[in-house]
């Protein structure tokens, strides 16, 4: 048979065959770009997998040692109807002369195609003792598990990782996670040398040390030393003399190509590694054989990031169906926050270009630094490098290579002085300026899909264009391009107010309406919806707080779990779940939840937020359980409104041998402040006592982590559909300053957030971020300080509990019937089966008509 060539694409009637080997980020892209075009079905396709699993976002490894898992990180699956994966069955040799691969499994899959995308390993530099247990890299889930387990052993309680560069920042802030003293040793004089200059590395360093990470700049390391009884290693001995004491060494010094399949077959590799291919990744030596990613050497060197690795995945896509498509060069501009800190680079960021010169902007009081590296004339931009503050990043990397749309100290300057944070520069940007650098999607490509294809907001460019479905950091650049096309992003509540959210309570605060009627009659129309009611309900409670929640007309603003405070369950009965503030319940307390559940039948459940939840209660019985509980001290939750939930926490200083800190005595206190606040969305938050982190406060909207010298305070982070890390606001802070950091914050959100948008959301999209945040908060900025402190003295002063509210009135008491004509009458629509000697619901229709809640604010949301 004979097999076309793979450059020709069409006119063949035969199905060919192509081989990749490897699946990681970039054989998976590989795969995925031809399948999307191959409209013919031209190919078939085999990936040979090493791993047991299938493709993840390695780039995202560090945020398994905080909330997320696995399956967090799985890249979309192929469809198996095209795609063969054959999972934990590597390659283990080619023969090119016939055409095949043998596997690890023995079988020999023949290919027309073969594309070798087998990435990197990690570099362990040949020291006495680096290969001794308690030597590890950092590199994929599977190392990602020993170093939680070697951490978990540890004796020491320290750890040592050994590279400061991109991968080993990574490594030690998971160390930190785990909870270990960690150190880094970097060879070079400042971190991460390879993207930044002296100052900017000064810079990550001296925040990275604020952050308890001890850093180690040039010097090396001379021998990893191994206890002489198990061999294990037990410190590490640095060329400049110190001596640190570890059981756990991350290595994070470097990778280097996989390319043994391509040397044992022949083909030409570099001269540092790598398969040696041309400017259309096919191999110079064979033409059948092309390689993608960390293993190809590409003009003359290879590339360990996966941008580079994306565009040469589409270009042997584009070539394997018949096009001409061409390596369009290695982008090597990067973004990404390293143990909390801002950090990018693009371009020319070390001023390599002849005659460049560099405009540098560096603040270590406001802890930034900026560099634009220019032409001689200052009138195109190179590159740069910014530390601390990125907000920049979105406009200037599309800038390289175009003239300057401003002084360049401008365009350095903090977006509140009008600098390139700003974002108004997008729009001066060329068409051919490329706005996302993970797809190489232009502005030009986007400005088409607003303009010719009707994209109206940023949801609809992701969709049609890929840009900002990757690192995600071009989204600002997309609402701004949006914009600069005459996009009105509409702002309006609901069809009966052209106000957001944050505009109706400032309406609100500066004119004194207290009910919906009057907000509606003089500042909307209609009756108001399902949509209003309750945002505009949430916005008086939040303002008066010493008026109850089912009082007048705000009872009928509620939606169904705020009218009865209760959480409605999918068999129509209702959740029943105390306050526990901050976990800490006394036995007297726990005997009576468990009476109480006896005696009403009641399902148990211990939840993630450290309390304990009753369920299965009718409508007609929540009076008489909660009577029972307000009377031995418990008050509610609320777990059923949009208001301050839980506060987790560890136990602390009290009884933890690692804790530095009273973590449950700040969580309680904490949640009993600010219980029964109103918010835009439900709030969590979390205190952990040490810096192994039980308490997972960085997954919360508000987390506080105990030092040595006070607390750490992290905002905006959230589990759900979209889980997203808490970013840390300030550190260090005294008890005093921290809780009225918290109080700013909170009434800030309140404030200023739009319905149902919760911490994480409504950070991402604050003009300025994390930086605004803390200016405004910290610095008073806008000078509102003392009305959000006023706002939550106010809160704190009027706070009541809801349900002793109702017990001690019959006319909300009369709100509890299932039916009006016999109160007392369950619903026979309501029944239970018995799984594992507790009651549950039997499957069927919600009672009385009311409609299911989302999952979000159902049984789940605790």
């Amino acid at each position: 048979m004979t097999h076309a060539r793979p450059e020709t694409g069409t006119g063949s009637a035969a199905l060919r065959r192509l081989v990749v080997v490897g699946h990681g980020m970039v054989g998976h892209r590989l795969v995925e770009a031809l399948d999307s075009r191959d409209a013919d079905r031209q190919w078939q396709i085999t990936v040979l997998a090493e791993e047991p699993r299938p493709a993840y976002d390695r780039v995202a490894l560090s945020s398994c040692f905080d909330s997320a898992d696995e399956s967090a990180l799985r890249l979309p699956e192929h469809d198996p109807g095209r795609v063969g994966l054959r999972l934990g069955d590597p390659a283990c040799a080619l023969d090119r002369a016939g055409r095949t691969v043998l596997t690890a499994s023995g079988d020999r899959v023949p290919y027309d195609a073969l594309v070798l995308a087998t990435g990197s390993r990690p570099f362990v530099p040949p020291l006495p003792g680096a290969t001794a247990p308690g030597c590890l890299v950092y590199r994929t889930l599977d190392d990602i598990a020993a170093i939680r387990a070697a951490a978990d052993r540890s004796t020491t309680g320290r750890g040592v990782v050994v590279g400061g560069g991109l991968l080993g920042l990574e490594a030690a802030n998971a160390l930190r996670l785990l909870g270990l003293t960690t150190h880094v040793v970097e060879m070079a004089p400042h971190l991460m040398a390879v993207q930044l200059d002296e100052g900017g590395g000064a810079l990550l360093g001296r925040m990275v040390g604020e952050l308890g990470v001890t850093v180690h700049t040039g010097t090396g390391t001379q021998q990893v030393l191994t206890d002489p009884e198990t061999g294990a290693a037990s410190g590490v001995e640095l060329t400049d003399g110190t001596f640190l004491e570890t059981d756990l060494v991350v290595f994070a010094a470097g990778v280097r190509p996989r390319d043994e399949l391509a040397r044992d077959a022949g083909l030409e590799v570099g001269e540092r590694g790598g398969v040696v291919v041309d400017e259309t990744c096919r191999s110079v030596t064979d033409p059948r054989v092309w390689a993608v990613g960390e293993v190809a050497c590409i003009e003359g060197r290879t590339l360990g990031l996966v941008a580079p690795g994306y565009a040469m995945a589409e270009t042997v896509a584009d070539r394997l169906l018949g096009g001409e498509a061409g390596f369009p060069g290695a982008d090597t501009a990067t973004q990404l926050k390293l143990l909390g800190v801002g950090v990018a680079s693009f371009g020319d960021a070390h001023a390599t270009t002849p005659g460049a010169l560099e405009v540098v902007l560096n603040d270590p009081v406001a802890a930034t630094y900026g560099k634009l590296v220019v032409s001689d004339d200052a009138k195109t931009l190179l590159g740069g490098i910014l530390v601390g503050d990125t907000s920049g990043y979105p406009l200037l990397r599309p800038l390289v290579g175009s003239a300057l749309p401003a002084d360049p100290a401008t365009l350095l300057a903090p977006e509140s002085a009008g600098g390139a944070g700003a974002g108004g520069g997008v729009a001066g940007l060329p068409d051919s300026a490329q706005i996302c650098s993970c797809h190489a999607v232009t502005k030009g490509a986007l400005t088409e899909a607003v303009t010719e294809q009707g994209c109206a907001d940023v949801p609809a460019l992701k969709s049609c264009t890929k840009a900002g479905t990757g690192c995600g950091s071009c989204v600002p650049a997309l609402k701004h391009i949006l914009e600069a096309a005459g996009v009105e992003q509409s702002k309006a509540l609901c069809e009966h107010f052209d106000h957001s959210r944050a505009e109706l309570f400032e309406i609100v605060a500066a004119t004194g309406i207290t009910t919906f009627s009057q907000l509606v009659a003089e500042h909307g129309r209609g009756r108001g919806c399902d949509v209003c009611k309750p945002a505009v309900a949430a916005i008086l409670a939040s303002r008066d707080s010493a008026t109850h929640i089912l009082d007048g007309e705000r009872g009928s603003l509620q939606d169904t779990n705020d009218r009865h405070l209760a959480n409605m369950q999918r068999n129509g009965t209702y959740s029943v779940v105390p306050r526990v503030p901050g976990g800490e319940i006394t036995p007297a307390r726990l005997i009576v939840l468990g009476e109480v559940a006896r005696d009403f039948g009641l399902y148990t459940k211990i939840t993630g937020g450290q309390r304990i939840d009753l369920l299965g209660a009718r409508l007609e019985q929540l009076p008489a359980i909660w009577r029972r509980l307000t009377d031995a001290g418990f008050e509610s939750g609320h777990a059923y409104g949009k208001a301050v939930r839980t506060v987790k926490s560890c136990v602390g200083s009290t009884w933890c041998r690692y804790g530095v800190q009273d973590s449950v005595g700040l969580a309680i206190e904490l949640e009993l402040r600010y219980r029964g606040l109103r918010a835009p969305h439900k709030l969590k938050a979390g205190v952990s006592g040490c810096a192994r982190e039980c308490a997972e406060a960085r997954s919360k909207d508000f987390g506080i982590i105990a030092t040595e010298q006070g607390w750490n305070l992290y905002v905006g982070g959230n589990g759900g559909f979209t889980p997203r890390h808490a970013e840390l606001l300030a550190c260090d802070l005294d008890h005093d300053t921290l809780v009225r950091t918290i109080d700013r914050f909170l009434m800030f959100y309140v404030r200023t957030a739009d319905r149902l948008q919760r911490t994480a959301a409504w950070l991402e999209a604050l003009e300025g971020g994390l930086d605004h945040l803390r200016a405004v908060v910290m610095d008073d900025s806008l000078g509102i300080c003392a009305e959000l402190d006023a706002a939550m003295e106010r809160h704190v002063a009027d706070y009541r509990d809801e349900w002793r509210g109702v017990l001690e009135d019959p006319a909300k008491l009369a709100r509890f019937t299932s039916f009006v004509n016999a109160p007392d009458t369950p619903d026979p629509a309501i029944s239970f089966a018995v799984e594992r000697e507790q009651p549950v619901p039997v499957p069927g229709p919600v009672s009385l008509g009311m409609p299911q809640l989302p999952a979000a604010d159902g049984a789940g949301a605790r």
